[in-house]
């Protein structure tokens, strides 16, 4: 009985607890929302990056969390893809439930990865089945997780120190280093350069725009992911026929492919290893540097986590600084909301007071920026705390669609920033500069720091 009821006392705290977080975060968004709207340039110029900024997004999702974990709307909020309505969950178990019911909410991005590789499909558009299988299998066999500690962490590392050591004390972090060492990756390790790397960085990232980010579907958008999308293909066939033509070979990706392909594995024609390659070229670039740029920004934003993971860096302690940089990313997010299509009527948590009928082809945005801040399953969701269990993270995804890079990511990033957070004074730029600058894209193109250069 006094078990039972202590279970009560704390429930209700728990409760109470998120009812205060609720009022008093929904508060906070609408002041500044109310701010905003006052200030020169009004609504339209403000709201958008009041929308973007991460804390603003977690004080919202806070309120919602509180009041409404699961609101289904009748509005559409995503114009790219054929849907019903929208249905926001915030609750940690149902954004996971959602990522993990794959009979019952698809992924959407088939169509316009088949419009990227000229008909055929990539497997992150894909549902379970012999395609997904085949595919994800066979790429799994030319990307080995030994390569990951044995070549592409130790390359990216010896990459960055020297980037930040010939900078001077001063880098354009996306420019400079973000996005150079994940093409150096695709360079080098998938055997696939482009025909320069600002090319090659330039397509991969508008590509990943155009499929994950562009839900209002912007029309020039488009239009440019089409040329891109027609380049990529033509340099990524042109690529596979000049190495075939010398004969194979080579312990790239793309030379692994051709082996298999001569091994006869199905999903190893030549069509087969171009649309894989394309996917993966698109997932690897824009994705870690977006990440690594932001998980330095948020340590920038925290002066005792960063003197913390500084510390880490110049220690060599690569596992301790990557708990540092999982953590920024829990609090700014590359990716917040992770959307996902009803195949069927359904029910998100059934038999509880936050139940919610889900109509067939409604958009479900899981939002994982939420879940990674629910008290109800996250102790002290507030504090910035390196040493949590990397499943309190929702970084990559979870389920079927995690993130297929995820292992790579996780090496990278901090090979990319730990001999920049190595450097005594690391600061950011003067003015605006400083900031990150996406250049009206969901990507960081410009983020000035300076460091002590000796």
């Amino acid at each position: 009985m006094l078990r039972m009821l202590g279970n009560a006392v704390s429930g209700l705290g728990l409760r109470l607890t998120v009812l205060a977080d609720g009022v008093g975060d929904g508060a906070a968004v609408a002041l500044a929302g109310l701010r905003a709207v006052r200030a020169p340039g009004g609504a339209a110029s403000n709201l958008p990056a009041l929308a973007a900024d991460p804390m603003r997004q977690r004080q919202g999702l806070a309120a919602l969390r509180a009041f409404a974990p699961n609101l289904s709307l009748s509005r559409k909020l995503v114009a790219a893809y054929d849907n019903t309505g929208t249905v926001i969950v915030t609750r940690r178990a149902d954004v996971m439930d959602v990522l993990r019911r794959d009979d019952d909410f698809e992924v959407v991005y088939g169509p316009r990865m088949q419009a990227l590789t000229g008909g055929a499909n990539f497997f992150l558009g894909m549902q379970p089945g012999w395609d997904y299988a085949r595919d994800t299998a066979a790429m799994r066999l030319a990307m080995r997780h030994t390569d990951v500690a044995d070549r592409i962490a130790p390359r990216a590392a010896d990459l960055s120190a020297r980037i930040v050591a010939e900078a001077g004390g001063r880098i354009d972090l996306p420019c400079a280093l973000t996005r150079h060492v994940p093409w150096d990756m695709v360079a080098g390790y998938f055997g696939t350069p482009g025909p320069d790397p600002d090319t090659m960085q330039g397509w991969a990232t508008r590509l990943f725009w155009y499929l994950f980010g562009d839900l209002g579907a912007d029309p020039d958008l488009h239009a440019q992911a089409m040329e891109d999308a027609a380049g990529l293909r033509e340099y990524l066939d042109g690529a596979i026929a000049a190495r075939k033509s010398e004969g194979g070979g080579g312990d790239d990706l793309l030379g692994r492919c051709l082996a298999l392909q001569a091994a006869g594995t199905p999903g190893m024609d030549d069509l087969g290893i171009r649309n894989n390659l394309l996917g993966l070229v698109i997932g690897a670039i824009p994705t870690i540097s977006k990440a690594a740029c932001l998980a330095a920004d948020e340590l920038l934003r925290r002066p005792d986590a960063l003197r913390r993971a500084q510390a880490a860096a110049r220690a060599g302690d690569t596992a301790r600084l990557a708990g540092f940089l999982w953590e920024a990313l829990r609090f700014n997010p590359h990716n917040p909301i992770i959307y996902r299509r009803a195949v069927r009527d359904t029910v998100i948590a059934p038999g509880t007071l936050r139940q919610v009928r889900v109509r067939k082809g409604q958009m479900v945005f899981a939002a994982t920026l939420s879940a990674m801040f629910d008290r109800h399953e996250i102790d002290a969701p507030g504090q910035f705390r390196s040493q949590r269990p990397f499943t309190d993270h929702i970084i990559w995804g979870t389920g079927l669609h995690t993130c297929f890079g995820a292992v790579i990511n996780a090496a990278v990033i901090p090979a990319i920033l730990q001999p920049l957070l190595a450097r005594d004074g690391l600061r950011r730029g003067e003015g605006a500069a400083g900031l990150i600058d996406t250049g009206g894209t969901p990507f960081p193109e410009h983020f000035t720091l300076l460091y002590d250069p000796g």
